[in-house]
């Protein structure tokens, strides 16, 4: 029978379950990917798994996120990361080198390799061909100790491509109008898989723009085939070597189905504040904006950065607007000063940032006080771009350049003329692979002492589910919470992410500031949620926090995928409502009762709570692996036991 390429990935690294839609299956993980905002608890938690050395064919570190150095909390981090390389085994991108999903596409990345990042936008790496999926650092740990990767088999999600994309329309534009169709949850429990003749028409780094934005559509992954286009990049890259073509069977059939013309897409852009809010251009043109910031892991492509040279060539920035360039690697960025590229941008008046992720996880680049900012980086959820009340909207290289130029939101199908070929592809003639720190398999390295400075504290250990709970819910949120609104990003908050009593001071801040104070003061609590409860980022900061001050319990309409395997990992139980009406009944101060809790988990039956006098029936969803885990109080119990 013929298979989708997503099915095929799955099958080439199935370790246990069968390929059958709503089973728990395991995967076994080739490569894995972890960066500093979530690497440093992955490193902590290698050592309390007493992991001595990694075993996957390949792990890599990246120091992309928090590159301020403010004080000696991040240049600490920094420290303590290279220690933990050289400890477990693992490769070193230093700070500058760039952002953690291009770097890695650029120098590790090949056609039908699994890789699991602590990102979220892990995913990107599907547009080489790869099994590429985002988690939490617990699972990324405990894959880079040679365990499987467990994950509910999603439906595959075929989306044919036809055409060719018309001038001023480009990779972004394709993923924002998926978005635009099918929302912030429309890929849950899904794995995309693009096909199709338009896919000819999109090269690599196009390829990785709309994969990494699977994760704004809730997917597990994105996948594309492996075909000239990767063969193209992949020699570019100085890698040949690692190519093999993959496609799908002609003839393959998808659990779900959906189609793009690329030739009728129009420039999109995503309003302020969620990626799922997708309009035409021309439905906004004319609003003033304060900055146009191109860059980011979303559009990390030399091409992005060449078509705003051309678009803002001779021309000279507004000065009310910011223009920030943010080149996404140091080989674009190489690339950039070895041509005229960088010289046209800064005579224009652009501002020149470091590689690295920067203003999109709100590192620097806040817009101005309710002032409009079009970037092209992956998210705008409310505040994250370090603004609390900030207006952030997500649009292609072509808009924002077209809208810095003018001043104000602008369709750059109305500037003169075309915008011609530009520059796409560079052959790296130094390759920075040099700039990465190899692996060391030496005695020495095997016993490196790691190295933590007074912001790097030990993991706190958590206490087993008890058989009967009785918490207030201290807490009620609506739909599609972000895990940026449960524990914020940013310079102000990110520096404590190794030292978790700290960090939970800002659990829910932008919810509800007094929470943390009032957990705190309470205990074992719950919280209620919505719809999507938890999407976005995979910090594990979001659900570790909140259980460190003492959330037990939180019931939702229904869970992010990342975040609800997050909150098992940390002993939290995580239930939806049997009828989602009951969202609407609950209030904050109720009093939740559970009893016979254990025995009634083993059933799978729904779990009967008593709020108020009346009976209120709740539905858990886990496997026996993360039953388990929950019950213990977490995942890092069993392996202490077994230690």
């Amino acid at each position: 029978m013929p298979e989708n390429l997503a099915r095929k990935l799955l099958g080439q690294h199935l370790v246990s379950g069968k390929l059958q839609q709503g089973t728990e299956i395991g995967l076994r993980i080739d490569q894995t990917l972890t960066q500093d905002a979530t690497g440093t608890l992955v490193m902590l938690e290698l050592e309390r798994l007493g992991v001595e050395r990694v075993r996957t064919q390949l792990s890599a570190q990246y120091v992309d996120h928090n590159l301020l150095q403010e004080d000696f909390k991040n240049a600490d981090d920094h420290l303590f990361l290279l220690s933990a390389c050289r400890r477990f085994g693992v490769w070193f991108s230093r700070p500058g080198q760039g952002v953690s999903h291009p770097v890695h596409m650029e120098n590790f990345g090949a056609p039908g390799v699994s890789l699991l990042g602590s990102d979220s936008h892990t995913c990107a790496a599907g547009g080489l061909g790869m099994l590429a999926m985002g988690a939490g650092g617990l699972e990324v740990a405990l894959a880079m100790a040679g365990e499987p990767y467990f994950v509910t088999m999603p439906e595959i999600w075929g989306i044919e491509l036809t055409g060719a994309l018309p001038p001023w329309v480009s990779a972004k534009d394709v993923i924002l109008e998926l978005l635009r169709r099918h929302g912030v949850a429309g890929g849950l429990h899904r794995i995309i898989e693009y096909h199709g003749a338009g896919v000819d028409q999109l090269d690599a780094w196009d390829r990785h723009v709309i994969a990494n934005m699977g994760a704004e559509l809730g997917a597990t992954a994105s996948v594309f085939p492996a075909d000239q286009r990767t063969r193209e990049f992949l020699q570019d890259v100085g890698r040949p070597d690692v190519f093999r073509e993959l496609r799908a069977d002609p003839g393959a059939s998808y659990d779900v189905q959906d189609s793009i013309a690329l030739d009728q897409l129009e420039p999109l852009i995503a309003k302020p504040s969620s990626p799922g809010n997708v309009v035409p251009v021309r439905e906004v043109a004319g609003e003033p904006i304060y900055q146009a910031y191109i860059g980011s892991s979303a559009n990390p492509g030399l091409r992005d950065l060449a078509v705003a040279a051309r678009i803002v060539r001779g021309a000279r920035i507004p000065e009310q607007v910011s223009f920030d360039i943010n080149p996404a690697t140091r080989s674009v960025l190489m690339a950039l000063t070895q041509s005229d590229l960088l010289s046209t941008l800064l005579a224009s008046g652009a501002r020149l940032h470091q590689t690295g992720c920067n203003g999109c996880i709100g590192m620097g680049q806040a817009p101005g006080t309710g002032r409009n900012s079009l970037r092209t980086v992956p998210r705008n959820f409310p505040g994250r771009s370090g603004t609390a009340d900030d207006r952030v909207w997500l649009c292609s290289p072509e808009t924002a350049s077209a809208s810095a130029l003018r001043g104000v939101i602008t369709d750059p199908r109305s500037l003169e003329g075309k915008p011609g070929e530009v520059m796409r592809r560079a052959v790296q003639a130094r390759n920075t692979r040099q700039l990465l720190v190899i692996p060391d398999d030496s005695a020495t390295a095997r016993t490196t002492e790691l190295v933590k400075g007074p912001n790097i504290q030990s993991l706190p250990h958590f206490d087993p589910l008890p058989d009967s709970l009785t918490v207030p819910v201290l807490l009620k949120v609506g739909d599609n919470v972000s895990t940026d609104e449960i524990l914020s990003a940013g310079a102000r908050v990110l520096p404590y992410r190794s030292n978790i009593d700290r960090i939970a001071d800002f659990a829910f801040e932008a919810i509800d500031p007094e929470y943390a104070k009032q957990a705190r003061a309470t205990g074992p609590h719950a919280i209620v949620g919505g719809a999507n409860y938890g999407q976005g980022s995979s910090r594990e900061h979001a659900a570790l926090a909140p259980r460190y001050l003492g959330l037990r319990v939180v019931m939702a309409r229904s869970f992010a995928r990342i975040h609800f395997q997050n909150l098992v990992n940390f002993g939290v139980l995580a239930l939806r409502f049997e009828d989602e009406a009951e969202y609407e009944r609950l209030a904050v101060g109720d009093e939740v009762k559970l009893s016979g809790l254990h025995a009634a988990l083993r059933t799978r039956e729904p779990l009967v709570a008593t709020v108020s006098g009346r009976a209120l029936r709740l539905i858990h969803g886990m496997s026996q692996r993360q039953l388990d885990n929950v019950l213990a109080g977490g995942v890092l119990r069993p392996h202490e036991r077994a230690a």
